[in-house]
């Protein structure tokens, strides 16, 4: 397994964004001023993204694993990953996610804690509905944690 930096043409993992964030628009916001990262074993297997927020505070912009490849730690490798790579350079380690019962814990178990919430952020931001495990997602839940 192998973690590497995508310096150039990170759409060409398009596909694995739009998991995480299924609307294309809303990924131009932050994928090129981000950092991408890829997780390799045998193939593509999972991506990140990163951005400076400002005040110590990096964010975890998108986070997916191949379907197929998901619950079997690419996931948590990444994010360990992160923590490694940041610690010492940031203070705290951010991630926005709609409130479902499959991120939240997974982030849980990765040591975040919910901090705040935006209201309506979904419903105000994207030009459908998401769902997640058959749930509307309306706010966006903020997770943080100490690096």
């Amino acid at each position: 397994m192998e973690i590497r930096k995508v310096e150039t043409d990170k759409k060409q993992h398009l596909d694995l964004l739009l998991l995480a964030d299924e609307q294309e628009d809303m990924i131009d916001r932050y994928l090129e001023r981000g950092t991408m990262y890829v997780l390799e074993d045998g193939g593509v297997k999972a991506e990140c993204v990163v951005t400076d927020e400002g005040d110590g505070i990096v964010e975890l912009k998108n986070i997916a694993v191949k379907p197929g490849f998901q619950g079997k730690g690419y996931g948590k490798a990444l994010v360990d990953y992160i923590i490694q790579i940041y610690k010492g350079q940031y203070t705290v380690l951010q991630v926005g996610t709609g409130d479902s019962p499959s991120t939240i814990p997974f982030y849980e178990s990765c040591g975040f804690r919910r901090h705040h919430l935006v209201k309506n952020f979904f419903t105000d931001h994207y030009d459908h509905p998401i769902y997640e495990c058959r749930v509307q997602l309306v706010d966006m839940v903020y997770l943080q944690r100490v690096l």
